[in-house]
């Protein structure tokens, strides 16, 4: 695993554990969570389909076989009679839209693409317009390299120029081209940014009050690719003028609108702590919050990320989504019938327990406890991993008492013990971690001999040992540093228990069968 980026320092809960380790895994999450952001929103998209947006010349034929061949079709697009170049060009544009293998690179290479970006300057003829964009639109869906050629014969300014179109079909049609191009990657993303897309998009919106949700959706899902991708991050003082509308966005209805402004959100959270409190500073916290109540994956993903992000700030950012009512959403979601919904609600109550006390007192209050001992038992392996974490970084932060709680009152040390036969070494440690912190408290409060007993009545003391010969290198060295401190021959607590000689006969401490009266009691 790649080192985490030291410039993002401040993003990590700095008092979990140890500073470095806790920043390794946040970059580890958060690799394996982009890694399946794919799963959830598509970065690019083609116009296939005469329902997704209505044409102006609302014909039935979308899909209807182009009887010209390709060199009939840029012979026609580069004749001087208009008809003709129409009828190119919307041959062109339906060869383009067919559902499977359109042919991009045979059109890209007969020279179309320079072709079309002359007409989408061609206002005298709006349908031609039209007509170009969505073929342009197409394809900059493809690949990186087809992108590129749309961009490098200077296709973005023109389409930015058409976001003020009176003629809402264009306008949307150069929405959905800028949103292509800007999902290809970073370098992509930045030229739609430095010609002002920004500026296209705001001015827009102002002037249409009462945009069809059709584009209302392609709008928010062009802002959500301009916040999107990193190394580098987009410019974030042009980002950040995104962040009043996208908050807004928040209190509408439409399932993908509020999809891609809590993506968009969550792409801005997973940075610097100065970023998190911009969107903070929007009011967007409480609306995050409420969506998580929400019975839709597909908003819950986003918002859930975004929420997870902001509590890997500062404490006053943790707080922020504690106020707006998190935790008891969260309970909730550590419930959830889809794993990765689970997992990532583990995740962000641990980064909440790596916080302060008084954090780690309202995660006990909500009871989420009761249901993090369910996800350690029966959870899918990454959410045991991340429940663990919230259990060790509680362990590490909290009072004696919160500590104690974990234990007597939830009951967690057994199921957090057996997860020391889990496959994944990076789930040992974490819990070789937290076994070692409550060891390190009960050696404090004089507790080490009851700790000793119920670890080895849960089949703790087994695992340890077990672990002596894991093939991970810190794994045993964990294991076996426990097992000397703790259960060694001689004068720790497994001297203690030993069988004693009685009258030529071996009897044993009473205590050896039952756990000790009053429990983890110091």
């Amino acid at each position: 695993m790649s080192k985490a980026d030291p410039g993002r320092q401040n993003a990590y809960k700095s008092n979990s554990i140890n500073t470095n380790e806790s920043r390794l895994r946040r970059h580890e999450v958060t690799v394996e969570l982009r890694k399946s952001k794919k799963e959830d929103q598509m970065f690019k998209r083609r116009n296939i389909n005469e329902d997704d947006i209505t044409s102006p010349l609302k014909e039935s034929n979308g899909q209807s076989p182009v009887q010209m061949t390709v060199d009939e079709i840029v012979a026609a697009m580069q004749s001087a009679d208009p008809e003709r170049q129409f009828t190119g060009m919307q041959a062109a544009r339906k060869m383009l839209s067919r559902e499977r293998n359109p042919p991009i690179d045979l059109m890209i290479g007969h020279g179309i693409v320079p072709i079309c970006i002359r007409f989408l300057q061609n206002f005298e003829h709006p349908l031609l317009q039209f007509e170009a964009a969505w073929a342009l639109t197409n394809i900059a869906s493809g690949t990186s390299d087809q992108t590129r050629c749309v961009i490098e014969n200077n296709a973005v300014p023109h389409f930015i120029a058409l976001l003020q179109s009176e003629n809402i079909n264009l306008a949307e049609q150069a929405v959905w081209a800028l949103g292509n191009i800007a999902g290809d990657g970073a370098a992509a993303r930045d030229i739609v940014i430095q010609n002002k897309c920004i500026d296209g998009i705001l001015n827009m919106i102002d002037l249409r009050k009462d945009i069809p949700i059709s584009f209302l959706r392609n709008n928010v899902w062009l802002m959500s690719n301009l916040c999107r991708n990193k190394n580098p991050s987009p410019p974030f003082e042009e980002i950040k003028r995104l962040l009043p509308v996208l908050s807004q966005l928040l209190c509408g209805t439409d399932i993908q609108v509020l999809a891609d402004a809590c993506w968009a959100l969550s792409y801005v959270t997973d940075d610097e702590n100065n970023k998190i409190q911009a969107v903070v500073d929007t009011g967007a916290v409480p609306r995050l919050v409420a969506l998580l109540g929400t019975d839709e994956p597909a908003i819950i993903v986003p918002a859930l990320r975004s929420v997870g992000n902001i509590v890997t700030g500062t404490d006053q950012q943790t707080d922020a989504v504690i106020a707006a009512g998190g935790l008891p959403k969260l309970g909730l979601l550590l419930q959830h019938s889809k794993n990765n919904i689970v997992k990532e609600a583990a995740w962000t109550i641990s980064n909440i327990t790596a916080g302060n006390q008084k954090q780690i007192q309202a995660v006990i209050d909500a009871d989420i406890f009761a249901q993090i001992r369910k996800v350690l038992e029966k959870g899918d392996f990454k959410s045991q991993k991340e429940a663990a974490w919230a259990v060790t970084n509680t362990t590490t932060s909290g009072t004696p008492e919160q500590i104690i709680d974990l234990i007597e009152k939830y009951h967690i040390l057994k199921p957090f013990c057996d997860l020391l036969d889990a496959k994944d070494p990076r789930t040992i440690k974490v819990v070789l971690t937290g076994v070692s912190n409550l060891f390190a408290l009960a050696e404090k409060l004089g507790g080490t001999e009851n700790l000793c007993l119920m670890v080895e009545e849960m089949g703790g003391l087994d695992k340890l040992e077990n672990l002596q010969q894991h093939e991970n290198e810190e794994v045993y060295k964990k294991a076996y540093a426990i097992i000397d401190a703790y259960f060694s021959n001689g004068d720790g607590a497994e001297a203690e228990l030993a069988p004693q000689e009685v009258n030529g006969a071996l009897e044993f401490n009473a205590t050896q069968t039952k756990t000790p009266e009053g429990g983890f009691t110091f």
